[in-house]
């Protein structure tokens, strides 16, 4: 089940990180981190390969509302994104009576390995589970990206399975693997275990 989400008065704040609506003086840094080769690759994207290109996707991130730019606190400028999205569980019989979101994330690759990504994908879970009263997200990795791999098992994510994931504008269908993790509730009439072995089935 999906639900609206807009960003643009949220604010999450961790230890390094704040979690904002895109603003306006927000694209050349967006830019500096989208153009380097391999960091849109990762997400089934290809780098940006000019300043307005970049400005049109930062466009679309308004008009839709439903990305975070993470802002770094010490180097005060913005050093990625992370989406809410609607998710692949809402057509699956298994998860569609939850409340769920994707998330999808994306790092300045000169911030890579410092742990700043499960930071701010954990901040978003308890912040969904809190405010937003979600259910469960999503979430996946292409099979070689290792890196996100370890945010989604640091973030207690748990597999449900292989699929392929359609990377339209890099022209091919990648080999993904999805994850969930449900909201830990007393009342919760089947345990993640179960939904998963259902999701296999």
């Amino acid at each position: 089940m999906d639900i609206c989400f807009d960003v643009t008065d949220t604010r999450i704040e961790t230890p390094r990180l704040v979690l904002r609506a895109f603003a306006a003086g927000d694209l050349a840094d967006f830019f500096a981190y989208a153009s380097v080769p391999d960091v849109g690759e990762m997400a089934g994207w290809p780098h940006h390969d000019s300043i307005e290109f970049s400005q049109k996707v930062w466009e679309f991130f308004l008009e839709t509302k439903d990305n975070f730019a993470l802002w770094h606190k010490a180097d005060r400028k913005v050093i990625g994104s992370l989406g809410l999205h609607e998710s692949w569980a809402n057509s699956e019989e298994a998860y569609r009576r939850l409340k769920v979101k994707e998330i999808g994330y994306v790092l300045a690759k000169e911030y890579w390995g410092q742990g700043l990504m499960p930071e701010a994908v954990g901040a978003v879970i308890d912040y969904g589970f809190g405010m937003l009263g979600l259910e469960a997200f999503t979430c996946g990795h292409f099979m070689d990206n290792t890196q996100s791999r370890r945010v989604i098992e640091k973030c207690g994510f748990c597999y449900v399975r292989h699929d392929f994931f359609d990377a339209t504008q890099l022209g091919k269908k990648v080999e993904e693997v999805r994850y969930i993790r449900l909201r830990d509730r007393a009342d919760a009439p089947e345990s993640q275990a179960d939904l998963t072995q259902k999701a296999e089935e």
